[in-house]
């Protein structure tokens, strides 16, 4: 089996049955990275080793050293990837680049009956994570009426409610992260709404605040409330979020403008620019105008920026003043109130930003006004958002017409509403693109999953609980050994990687794609993938453990096992001749016992996770 990259080809027979005598079923490469892998017991006990290949398309970037490179790269982000239609690179191992778009023209309404795979293939891009039952579901109502369910599904359970219900508001607690993980993961894997779960980490990836990036006390419940905004903004209005987000503690303690004063003549101090930026660049406008498809406006060869320096001088002095609603710390209760403005401490000069002038002596909550309200009717806003839900959700490096269309979703409903987030997230998972059978055979569109959403599947489709609500599984951001990111620790708020992200040194480079995902995939990050995901499908996370009684039924059957997670967690896009080699070595594997059947699904699980031809989402 060969994969292919600008860079070099990698060559890989996927899997090496056994010798004569031998228990072992091998996956092997030509590469020398090599990950030992081990199941429980049995008579197929023993080491299998899972090789890496031989070298990875993959970032090299230390997570760390990122900080400073962080506007600079943004801006060849920028210029490379918003300007060309194209492709998007995927897979974990060494995989062609995938991603742009076909000949589709236009939305299309999608059937009302699907087949098992284009059920599968929907909701891998538009849930969380999803069961065998979530599949017939989908097939049987069809794509319109289930988004219509999932939007009018109430939330099961508010972040910060998870946490007040499970004792974390205890005094005790005030300067620990106890409860922050369990809190995230009972939503990710246990919450009933998968569509909202899904946009709400989508939000998370744009809007992004991580734990790890304050200093406060009752932090999880900072987070919490943060979260809460995101989530609910997910079916709600794009306005209604950038408020949201611009009076939340969480964002105020991370961009640093809660505490932010106004100008000081006699000692030289100046207001925090860093929301006033990041507001602009990451959020809202990005670095250059965009047509309405998101490709670049050009003037002399060159992009057109948005703002510039004085406009986030200018726009500073509307986040100044700002506080918390109140100075009681004996209870989380403040990091859930929007924070108050300190009239003594608010920039009342005069101020004008990107056309928005806001007059002297304006109070500091109209002055917010009139700058969200400017940046919320910006023609980026449209297209800048769309091309990064389209990139979460469907496809990294979508067609310019498939942006477009999402955009003019965005900037007008069809009943005159502008932000409408249920109408926008409707419209990127019917579009033709999005829709269109023809590109799961494709190497030209698609992404690479990320690995929250891998870890998340796997625990979807097999029901893992935690009778307890402690879901241990903890902070799984380690690229040594485990998977390399986690939701609410990212380390920058340039996120884990960024939309516009290149692997350098290959074809996705120079035909100017994108392949964001790749910058948290490397070589160990990838062994660990591995490693942590064999552990986690044969134990689980201390007492959340998945069911896999629906594989029991029928694991003495290797070509029926098999079958089941194609459909489930691949969407059917692992090809038969993969299929055929899995079976070879999964039939080495006898099932006659129940520690053999055992090893026999774990065995098929970790294959099935660990294929390029699921790693690629198309």
């Amino acid at each position: 089996m060969r994969f292919k990259t600008g860079a070099s080809d990698y060559r890989a027979s996927l899997l090496k049955a056994p010798r004569a005598g031998q228990a072992a079923w091998t996956i092997v490469s030509t590469g020398y990275r090599t990950a030992r892998f081990r199941t429980k017991g049995g008579e197929s006990a023993g080491s299998r080793h899972v090789i890496m290949s031989e070298r990875m398309v993959a970032a090299r970037e230390p997570q760390a050293a990122r900080g400073a490179r962080e506007t600079a790269a943004a801006e060849a982000d920028a210029g490379a990837a918003l300007a060309k239609p194209g492709v998007a690179a995927t897979g974990a191992l060494a995989l062609e680049a995938c991603g742009g778009g076909g000949g589709s023209s236009g939305g299309g309404t999608p059937p009302p009956v699907l087949s098992g795979t284009q059920a599968s293939r929907f909701l891998s891009q538009s849930a969380i994570g999803y069961s065998h039952a979530d599949i017939t579901s989908v097939s049987t109502s069809g794509i319109d009426a289930w988004l219509t369910a999932q939007f009018a599904m109430a939330r099961p359970q508010k972040f910060w409610d998870f946490l007040v219900a499970n004792g974390y508001a205890a005094p005790a607690n005030v300067n620990t992260l106890n409860g922050f993980d369990p809190m995230i993961w009972s939503q990710l894997m246990g919450g009933s709404d998968i569509l909202r779960q899904r946009v709400g980490l989508a939000l998370l990836d744009q809007w992004v605040v991580s734990i790890d990036g304050f200093a406060s006390s009752w932090r999880p419940f900072v987070m919490a409330a943060y979260l809460d905004v995101l989530w609910e903004s997910a079916f709600g209005n794009y306005r209604d979020l950038m408020e949201g987000v611009s009076t939340s503690v969480a964002m105020g303690l991370y961009l640093t403008f809660l505490g932010s004063v106004k100008a000081n003549p006699a000692t030289g101090s100046i207001p925090d620019e860093n929301y006033a930026r990041e507001l602009m660049q990451l959020f809202t406008i990005g670095l250059y105008q965009l047509n309405m498809d998101g490709t670049l406006v050009m003037s002399g060869g060159n992009p057109v920026a948005t703002y510039t320096q004085t406009d986030v001088s200018q726009g500073a002095q509307v986040w100044t003043g700002y506080t918390f609603a109140n100075g009681d710390n004996t209870t989380p209760d403040r990091m859930q109130l929007p924070m108050a403005i300190n009239a003594a401490q608010h920039e009342t000069g005069a101020s004008s930003f990107l056309g928005i002038s806001i007059p002297a002596g304006t109070s500091g909550a109209t002055a917010r006004a009139a700058a969200l309200d400017g940046l919320f009717n910006h023609p980026n806003v449209p297209p800048f958002v769309s091309k990064q839900l389209i990139q979460h959700l469907v496809t990294s490096n979508p067609s310019p017409a498939y942006v477009g269309r999402v955009a003019a979703v965005f900037a007008d409903n069809g009943s005159g509403a502008r932000g409408d987030m249920k109408s926008v997230v409707r419209a990127i998972l019917t579009d033709s693109e999005a829709r269109d059978d023809t590109q799961v055979a494709s190497s030209s569109f698609g992404k690479l999953r990320e690995p929250v959403t891998r870890l998340v599947q796997w625990a979807r489709a097999f029901n893992v609980a935690s009778p307890t609500r402690l879901w241990p599984f903890g902070n799984v951001s380690s690229s040594a050994n485990r998977i390399a990111e986690g939701p609410g620790h990212a380390p920058s708020v340039f996120n884990w990687f960024r939309p516009g992200y290149t692997p350098p040194g290959t074809t996705i480079a120079s035909d100017g794609r994108v392949a964001p995902e790749f910058q948290i995939t490397n070589e160990p990050s990838v062994i660990a993938y591995i490693n942590y995901l064999q552990s986690v499908i044969v134990n689980g996370a201390g007492e959340a453990k998945a069911d896999y009684s629906s594989l029991t039924a029928i694991g003495s059957d290797s070509q029926a096992l098999l079958d089941e997670l194609n459909l489930v967690l691949a969407a059917g896009q692992i090809s038969a001749t993969t299929i055929a080699q899995m079976k070879t070595a999964l039939d080495t594997i006898s099932a006659t016992t129940g520690a053999g059947l055992n090893n026999r699904i774990y065995a098929a699980l970790v294959l099935v996770m660990a294929s390029p031809e699921y790693l690629v989402l198309r």
